[in-house]
């Protein structure tokens, strides 16, 4: 335990700290709340919680890989509204099979995102100009596909309106989901710490691994008892863990992942080291096209609808702030698609919260504001400490 501690000291004078930043956010804020209302905590609110992170998390998920290499994605909102809308027309106004029109939405994205990607990559136009330019294009074309109804109502009893309704009533459910994290993060941790050993390489001591498990355990564990006190285990929270998890394999253990590490490290040395630029942030804003796609077709779930204003509002803002408050760098180079669960759960926390506490949206936005402040300012320190110590 000793040294479990002392390697954690020497992390954050490192300038490495992790979630822990955010996790501390998120129990301030959780506190606060709760004394407020003891409502807030109620296995309700927690279950409704899970469901409204879903669509806005997804293409936080997004925008992690963007950020990764140093870049914006200021087309993400738009994508989503573009994305919903295709599949509703094709759907509600054309008959088109709900399947395959849910496909088409969700290429939609990824046609999209590649294209902005291809443009970037082969113009070296900063991704901020050209998507702005797919902001203002996307949500143009998306009021072109609704026509004049500006409107259109989803089948509450369809695929799509069912991602964010259904729930896994068996208590059973959510204990094995809670049992598969578990298993994972120790067979994960474990597998990493035996590999890094076995070439000399500094690695977590099993005190570390156990840790880490039990804390998981405790989390997953825990939440699955809140979640079987309501409903039981949301369909949509389900989809959103595995998808994040997927993409997190993607980024941390294959050789695509690393490379999209090595440009946010430095796109100079990337090309010296032979990499493929051109590949590499064509289909990085290809994966933010795609999450946007499919985060457009959760949210639409939530409220049945696709109009005019989807996409729109603070739902770019929010996507961008829950990656930079989860941790993941402005700079580039640093960060998880866990970043993007973290920071959305302290937005969606703040948010519901003023809801179930009367408070006026004013104060939200403030609120949010000053923890995005926050999170930019110890990302900035960070980045100078490790600097500082050769890290950087």
């Amino acid at each position: 335990m000793r040294r479990v501690l002392t390697l954690l000291e020497r992390k954050v004078r490192a300038g490495e700290l992790g979630s822990l930043p955010v996790v501390l956010v998120l129990a301030v804020v959780w506190i606060t709340f709760q004394s407020l209302n003891p409502n807030y905590l109620s296995p309700r609110n927690l279950s409704n919680l899970s469901v409204d992170i879903v669509g806005t998390g997804l293409i936080a998920v997004g925008i992690v890989f963007v950020l990764l290499l140093g870049e914006l994605d200021l087309s993400v909102g738009s994508i989503s509204g573009l994305a919903a809308a295709v599949f509703a027309v094709l759907n509600v106004n054309n008959g088109v099979p709900e399947w395959l029109a849910l496909v088409v939405g969700v290429l939609t994205g990824t046609v999209t995102g590649t294209v902005q990607g291809f443009s970037i990559a082969r113009t070296r136009v900063p991704a901020f100009v050209v998507t702005l330019a797919g902001l203002l294009t996307w949500n143009g074309l998306m009021l072109a596909v609704l026509g004049d109804s500006g409107t259109v109502n989803l089948d509450e009893n369809g695929l799509v309106a069912k991602l964010t309704s259904y729930y896994f009533t068996q208590d059973a459910v959510a204990y094995g989901v809670a049992a598969v994290a578990t298993g994972a993060v120790f067979l994960g941790a474990d597998l990493d710490r035996r590999r890094r050993r076995a070439v000399g390489m500094p690695h977590r001591s099993s005190a570390a691994v156990g840790l880490r498990t039990a804390v998981t355990a405790v989390i997953a564990f825990g939440v699955a008892y809140l979640l079987n006190r309501f409903q039981g285990l949301p369909l949509a929270l389900l989809i959103f863990l595995v998808m994040v998890s997927g993409l997190d394999i993607l980024l941390r253990r294959t050789h695509y992942g690393r490379q999209v590490y090595a440009l946010g490290g430095s796109i100079e040395a990337a090309r010296r080291a032979s990499l493929s630029v051109f590949r590499v942030q064509t289909a990085v804003f290809a994966v933010s096209g795609t999450m946007a796609a499919i985060g457009g077709l959760f949210l639409a779930s939530r409220i049945t609808s696709v109009s005019q204003g989807s996409g729109s509002g603070v739902l770019l803002v929010n996507a961008i702030a829950a990656a930079v408050i989860g941790g993941t760098s402005l700079f580039g180079g640093r960060g998880t698609t866990w970043s993007a669960v973290l920071g959305m759960l302290v937005i969606q926390s703040i948010s519901s919260g003023m809801a179930i506490t009367d408070t006026p949206p004013a104060v939200q936005f403030v609120i949010t504001g000053g923890v995005l402040f926050a999170a930019v300012v110890i990302d900035a320190l960070s980045r100078h400490s490790q600097e500082a110590h050769g890290r950087a």
